[in-house]
């Protein structure tokens, strides 16, 4: 299987990780300036490439660098800040429960700080097929990197985690499988639908938002938040979904992009009270010291989510690309 090109670098830590990766020579010096950005491009795509490695590699990128010591340590350098950040910037304190209930409250009416209600009401075509490509770093590969943590549980939490990554997978049939779903969404609004193709178009705070599920998937240490994230997904997959589908009725988009989202409609409203009653409880059930570390999770990927959407909503509303900038030139507001 051949992985997707490597992408262009966007600053000193990124360029060497990059320039490791062609060359071969992994001897990187993993000490990063104290001035670096958690968040920032630099750090957030270089920690996509090295986490991708762990996924569909790269071409011309031997298999074998997967599990190169040097990579590995400059891999743990750049996740040390991101999730120094995350732990200084998420609220702490929250229950699992309250965490999770706090996800349940739907605002009254539209709200101006959510891209599903912003494309629902006023979402034009352009903005679907954007989102639609800076969302691909995911959904093309949507529900890999929470497969890490089935091998971390046990009991009741693993068998409610397998069940609804069954569905995530197609349930034994490959062309139900989310991810190629997801390709005929992207085929319908006139994507193109190459694995990774979209990653230099991508921002860092969308690469922030894959990041995430890899930082926490790779971790044993971390499969409490795991747990957080997925059920911050299943929770609230099923209203956000429904208005995505609503948005792309309404702008006159294809079946199968309707379809992605109408599918989750349905399976993610039965996969919530799944994760809640036998992931979440099962795991703390288990181990009951994790409490902390699932609410983290779910209040990590809130943080994240947060971002993404105040970008992406900034740059609509001034009629500006929400994708980067080309190295080469503009970018093109209508056409990813």
């Amino acid at each position: 299987m051949t992985g997707p090109a490597l992408p262009q670098p966007r600053g000193e830590l990124s360029a060497a990780v990059i320039a490791a990766l062609t060359s071969g020579d992994t001897a990187l010096d993993s000490t990063l300036p104290p001035t670096v950005d958690p968040y920032g491009d630099d750090l957030q795509l270089a920690l996509y490439v090295l986490y991708e490695l762990h996924y569909r590699g790269f071409t011309g990128v031997p298999d074998e660098l997967e599990w190169d010591p040097g990579l590995l340590a400059v891999r743990r350098s750049l996740e040390r800040p991101f999730l120094a950040a995350l732990r200084r910037d998420v609220p702490p304190g929250t229950s699992a429960d309250e965490a999770l209930d706090a996800l349940l409250v739907e605002p009254v009416g539209h709200d101006d700080s959510s891209v599903s209600h912003h494309l629902q009401r006023d979402g034009e075509l352009w903005q679907l097929t954007e989102y639609a490509a800076l969302r691909s770093l995911y959904h093309l590969k949507e529900a890999d990197p929470h497969a890490w943590v089935i091998p971390r549980l046990r009991g009741r939490a693993k068998a409610g985690m397998v069940a609804v990554e069954f569905d995530e997978f197609g349930a034994g049939r490959p062309e139900e499988i989310h991810a190629r779903l997801y390709a005929d969404l992207m085929t319908d609004l006139g994507l193109d639908t190459t694995y990774g193709h979209y990653l230099d178009r991508a921002p860092a705070v969308a690469l922030a938002t894959v990041n995430l599920m890899s930082l926490f998937g790779l971790h044993r240490a971390l499969r409490g938040a795991l747990v957080g994230h997925f059920a911050t997904v299943e929770v609230t997959s099923s209203p956000g979904s429904r208005r995505m589908a609503a948005a792309l009725r309404r702008t006159g988009a294809g079946k199968a992009a309707q379809r992605f989202y109408d599918e989750h409609v349905e399976a993610d409203a039965v996969h919530e009270q799944v994760v809640r009653r036998d992931v979440v409880g099962g795991l703390l059930a288990d181990e009951p010291h994790l409490e902390a570390d699932i609410a983290f999770g779910v209040h990590a990927t809130g943080l994240l989510e947060d971002r993404f959407g105040a970008h992406v909503l900034k740059a609509w509303q001034q009629q500006h690309s929400a994708l980067r900038t080309l190295p080469h030139g503009g970018t093109e507001r209508k056409s990813p």
